[in-house]
């Protein structure tokens, strides 16, 4: 068994004092912003976790923190994220605690916000929208601040996550189209650099390759419905003859269904669409879409009971999603 990394090996690896690198981590003033950066990048190479007696009369904050990871324009016109703040926030209610809701900007240097989080402000926090290799995680780790992941957190982090079956909703959309007599299935995956973006892409590649007679078709967006209304261009633009298309999210679905309604292709007839999350937009468009039910808020009651509801978070939960069919496909 691997020994966890000390506060002398986080100083070597950082080129600091003992001294220093632990000054560093209790946020003290006394510590260069050089010094304060190198430490906390040891931290997050090393896994570093901090350990700390109690405080005398520590008591609760009476506040969790939910930690979007997207700019705030994307933040607000996402109706995922505003499902997902409801349901945590109707959770948060029995244990009488206060939500707090701070975006950070993605490839951006966060000292404020840690700072704030570690400062012993919240209880605990829940983070969304990880990407990449994000070192937010194990920063927060370090610190002794109880956190948990709403989606499996990219990059290895080792912390508790809540999560839908991606991998499995988007086979059993592209399963469904088989069933149907579509050969031809291409897909408007997430973000490479997102769980949800590749595990939503795995579950359409597993379906395709077990078919054995169809070929990926793939375009990329970004959860927006610009980025599926472009994406699909491409798509008709490459591959003119695909008969049913599953797009990684409802905004991208209605951006897809924008694009073929430009190129006079009638969906169903044409080509069917399937999205994924079975927000209300899905109920808005016309034809209405035939969608993957992810259990929003499901899933943000339970990111809260593993967060502050009396145990150690130690869970990697999996939520079970549900085809919902409609006139899309």
């Amino acid at each position: 068994m691997t020994a966890k990394p000390t506060l002398a090996e986080v100083a070597l690896r950082a080129g600091v004092s003992t001294a220093t690198a632990s000054r560093a981590l209790s946020r003290s003033a006394r510590v260069s912003h050089a010094a304060r950066s190198a430490v906390e990048q040891a931290v997050a190479e090393l896994g570093y976790v901090r350990h700390r007696a109690p405080r005398a009369g520590a008591r609760d904050t009476g506040a969790v923190a939910v930690v979007v990871c997207e700019d705030m324009l994307h933040y607000q016109s996402d109706l995922f994220y505003t499902r997902l703040l409801v349901a945590i926030e109707r959770a948060l209610v029995p244990q009488q605690r206060e939500l707090l809701v701070l975006t950070a900007l993605r490839h951006t240097s966060r000292p404020s916000l840690l700072r704030f989080l570690g400062g012993g402000h919240v209880d605990g926090v829940v983070l969304v929208g990880l990407r990449g290799d994000d070192t937010l995680p194990r920063l927060l780790r370090a610190a002794d601040v109880p956190v948990v992941s709403m989606g499996r957190p990219p990059g290895g982090a080792e912390i508790p996550f809540v999560d839908a079956d991606n991998v499995g909703g988007a086979a059993g959309a592209v399963r469904y189209l088989q069933r149907r007599g579509r050969h031809r299935i291409a897909t408007i995956a997430g973000p490479a650099d997102m769980s949800v973006g590749v595990d939503r892409l795995t579950g359409y590649r597993r379906a395709v390759r077990l078919a054995g007679t169809a070929r990926e078709i793939v375009a990329h967006g970004d959860f927006t419905v610009a980025s599926g209304e472009t994406a699909m261009l491409r798509l008709l633009d490459r591959c003119p003859g695909l008969d049913a298309v599953f797009a990684a999210s409802d905004p991208m679905a209605a951006g897809a269904l924008r694009a073929l309604a430009r190129a006079g292709v009638r969906v169903p007839d044409d080509v069917a669409l399937i999205g994924f999350d079975d927000d209300a937009l899905a109920r808005r468009t016309s034809p209405r879409l035939t969608t993957v039910r992810q259990p929003v808020e499901e899933m943000g009651a339970r990111v809260v009971s593993e967060l502050v509801g009396g145990g150690a978070a130690t869970e990697r939960v999996v939520m079970g999603t549900q085809l919902v069919v409609r006139q899309s496909a």
